[in-house]
């Protein structure tokens, strides 16, 4: 069945000057608005009559039947239009937090923090909430080269952890917004104790005494209207990290990334 726009559309030509002026303002109407006759006949300054000879012309035998089937057209279309919209806010919000991840990159940091990775015995990787997923994906990435690396998400453990660290040890801590306070008294306790200290946060204004500190995006200053993963910006940033460190010894950590795989993947005699 066509739809009601495009029957104006195909007998607009054989309209009066009346009746074309209807058809364009139910053709052009983007909005959803009360659409009874009373009140249309109101806004076009025309009469019921005049409504009813215009849906008879468009193969309708009345103006309410005409309106059922284009508002629920309307409805529909509304509806898409709000899903593409949603989903182009969303694509141009990851692009600027993207952009925003790079134009904060700070690539010798990150290659000092790379070769801090590979001269420590034992690595943490500590974030708590949204960090904490995003810490656990970083380290099991890390591993699958042969790091000796261990995800820590629980204040409590992160807390032990930190009080148990010496010399031998490296403290990578996860925090967007640089104020959590299990991550911040982690840190000072590890550093007390000797163990080096990598921090990733988006807060310029942190007051954390780390080895190296990592800045990434945040979505906070974009668009609020949508729902944005808070681990995004660190995953992009844990990517490139993690090819500084494979750069680093390429044929080693291959060779131990394949083996993991054959671990985990081993073959059938």
């Amino acid at each position: 069945m066509e739809s009601v726009k495009h029957l104006m559309m195909e007998e607009y030509d054989n309209m009066t000057s009346v009746e074309q002026a209807i058809a364009d303002f139910f053709i052009k109407n983007e909005e959803y608005m009360d659409f009874s006759a009373r009140n249309i006949s109101r806004i076009l300054y025309i009469s019921n009559a005049t409504l009813s000879r215009f849906a008879k012309k468009c193969g309708y035998k009345g103006y309410r039947e005409l309106v059922f089937d284009y508002e629920k057209e309307l409805q529909e279309q509304l509806s898409e239009d709000s899903i593409s919209k949603l989903a182009k806010k969303v694509k141009n919000t990851y692009s600027s937090l993207l952009e925003e991840v790079f134009q904060q990159l700070d690539e010798e940091k990150v290659c000092r923090a790379a070769e801090m990775v590979s001269s420590y015995k034992h690595v943490f990787v500590c974030g708590l909430g949204s960090s904490g997923y995003a810490a656990s994906e970083m380290a099991f990435r890390m591993m699958r080269l042969g790091l000796q690396i261990q995800a820590v998400t629980d204040s409590q453990v992160i807390q032990m952890t930190a009080a148990v660290a010496d010399k031998d040890c490296l403290m990578i801590a996860i925090s967007l917004s640089g104020n959590t306070q299990a991550i911040a008294d982690a840190i000072r306790m590890a550093k007390s104790r000797g163990a080096g200290v990598v921090l990733i946060t988006a807060n310029r204004e942190a007051k954390i005494d780390c080895d190296v500190v990592l800045y990434t995006a945040t979505s906070r200053n974009l668009d609020q209207g949508i729902v944005i993963s808070p681990q995004f910006p660190i995953l992009v940033l844990t990517d490139i990290f993690y090819g500084y460190y494979f750069k680093n010894d390429t044929k080693i950590k291959s060779q131990r990334y394949h083996m993991t795989l054959e671990t985990l993947n081993p073959k059938k005699s």
